[in-house]
């Protein structure tokens, strides 16, 4: 799809994630202050200090932006950043990132710097690309959706953060940790388009984001996601030790190379769980837990999102 302009006098709204300190929150609110006035753009940016109260702003300013021809911006990791775009699909306006979190996929791979005041100077000078995002029983995603371990191991995760802080390092401890706990297997039935898997698994993910599928090593055997497809990719059955190993292999960067993974593109598709009863289940989007009813329906949202990307971006250029 082709890139288009934007008015060069278009509001900013902004909604702000706090994040966990007090300084750290007044430095982001001033960079992006700094630059902004600098360039004399007219912002609005609203702070939020609750995490709880972040889909009420955002909801509040989509409305705004929409209203007065705006842009809605959202600044903060994966999970704010996917809670503001929501809004910006929902109320049909244009959007912006400003990555501050602590992998930030989406705005790696679309070419948004992690320096706050680069990806403000690229907000001011960028253009309009529709993206592709996913959907997960209507709940949109930009990078990823789960069930089964992972969405544990977020819950854990987050758990650790607020104890030992917020590092890569962290998170993966965070993980091994994770994987040595009892956790049960699920039995899935996936219904996609052509194909009917029955599957084992202790976790099945669905990708939209090419940077981590690199990252893990399976860029051979996952679909390009640019074109219109997502990915599943489910472990097969291991024991602790060999889901040890999976987590190893996928941090080296080669876990397309063991064998114990089964990937597969698709634009839609509908995931059975036989629980006997039980209607609902754990769900991993963009790094937020949530409970869904199934069965789950996962598609390919092609172009829906309207995406800011600076001048040197290249559409879905590989990392």
């Amino acid at each position: 799809m082709t890139d288009t302009t934007l008015p060069p006098d278009a509001p900013l709204y902004i909604v702000l994630n706090a994040g966990s300190g007090a300084s750290e929150k007044e430095e982001r609110r001033a960079a992006i202050e700094e630059v902004l006035t600098a360039a004399g753009r007219r912002f609005f940016l609203h702070l939020v200090e609750d995490s709880d109260k972040l889909d009420e702003a955002a909801i509040a300013h989509a409305g705004q932006a929409c209203a007065n021809g705006g842009i809605l911006v959202a600044a903060g990791g994966d999970g704010t950043i996917n809670a503001v775009a929501r809004q910006a699909v929902k109320h049909g306006c244009p959007f912006g990132a400003l990555p501050q979190g602590t992998f930030n996929y989406f705005g790696r791979t679309h070419g948004i710097s992690e320096d706050l005041s680069e990806a403000v100077h690229g907000l001011l000078a960028a253009r309009i690309r529709p993206v592709q995002i996913g959907s997960v029983n209507g709940r949109i995603f930009l990078v990823n959706a789960s069930i089964g371990l992972y969405p544990k191991l977020l819950e854990e995760r987050e758990h650790d953060k607020k104890q030992y802080g917020r590092s890569r390092v962290v998170a993966f401890l965070s993980a091994l940790k994770t994987l040595f706990q009892p956790h049960r297997r699920l039995r899935l039935t996936l219904e996609a388009e052509d194909r009917t898997l029955h599957l084992r698994t202790h976790t099945l993910f669905v990708g939209n984001n090419r940077l981590q599928m690199k990252q893990v090593g399976l860029t051979e055997q996952a679909p390009e996601v640019a074109d219109g497809e997502l990915a599943a990719v489910a472990p097969k059955p291991a024991g602790k030790l060999g889901m040890l190993g999976i987590v190893l292999n996928g941090v080296l960067g080669r876990l397309g190379d063991t064998g114990d993974v089964v990937t597969f593109g698709f634009r839609r598709m509908t995931v059975r769980t036989p629980f006997y009863g039980r209607r609902r289940i754990k769900a991993a989007v963009d790094g937020e837990v949530l409970t869904l009813s199934t069965p789950l329906h996962f598609e390919a949202l092609d172009g829906r999102l309207r995406l800011l990307v600076p001048p040197a971006s290249r559409p879905e250029a590989s990392p």
